[in-house]
């Protein structure tokens, strides 16, 4: 159904540009909009695209096994990009390369949840609204997530606001490939396990430890706000 999962995939466009927004206006308090974006992204990865994964791949030891892939090709990639140990603080702030490679990933993932919301409804249209609901539920976040990496990374909010174009027109484009390409839902299993490993890596290693270097306890109290909420989102969605 194009007709209905093209129009609402734009609703997506919307409340990614809206998060990034956000956080382009906060830059200024990085810490505190990463302590919630770090929360964030680890509860979208186990509550939302990981149990996905796990029902399309039907195979929970394969499916585990295929977020450690994602978790170590991050790692690897990361290494690979900086060329050298992050020890010092000052030092990860320079990589922009590693900002771009996590603004990929969340771009990625976003033209895959568009695709999700295309193939659902081809499905039935129960199943494709039950999905849209939980896209656009973490989109904001998205957006959030794409500005915050690439400036904890750069600090250059040119940067930012170009990945924040690329990851907001993301799930349309997927949208309209899912709508009118037939994909095969064990490559989707696949991709959705793959990435969880990406955003688990990027949550735990990246976001973080940066937000909670301060030991503020509001800090941790986003992060578990941000957590709390992606949980009772998912839940309320049926994902």
């Amino acid at each position: 159904m194009p007709a209905v999962a093209i129009p609402l995939a734009c609703l997506t466009v919307v409340a990614t540009f809206v998060g990034g927004r956000v956080a382009l206006r906060l830059s200024h308090a990085l810490p505190t909009v990463i302590a919630l974006t770090g929360g964030v992204v680890v509860a979208v990865a186990l509550f939302d695209v990981l149990p996905e994964g796990i029902d399309i791949v039907g195979d929970a030891n394969r499916a585990t096994a295929l977020v450690a892939v994602g978790f170590l090709a991050f790692f690897f990639a990361e290494r690979a990009l900086v060329l050298h140990h992050r020890d010092e603080a000052d030092e990860a702030r320079g990589h922009s390369r590693v900002g771009v490679l996590g603004a990929l990933g969340l771009s990625i993932h976003s033209f895959v949840d568009g695709l999700g919301i295309g193939l659902a409804f081809s499905l039935n249209s129960t199943t494709g609204l039950l999905v849209f609901v939980a896209v656009i539920s973490h989109d904001f976040a998205d957006g959030l997530n794409t500005v915050s990496f690439v400036l904890r990374q750069s600090g250059d909010r040119r940067q930012a606001a170009r990945w924040l174009r690329v990851d907001a027109i993301a799930p349309l484009l997927g949208a309209i490939v899912g709508s009118f390409a037939g994909i095969p839902e064990s490559a989707l299993g696949y991709i959705l396990c793959v990435y969880s490993g990406f955003f688990l890596y990027m949550g735990a290693t990246d976001l973080l430890p940066q937000a909670h270097a301060s030991g503020s306890w509001s800090k941790v109290g986003l992060t578990a706000s941000g957590f709390a909420a992606i949980f009772v989102i998912t839940r309320l969605a049926g994902v």
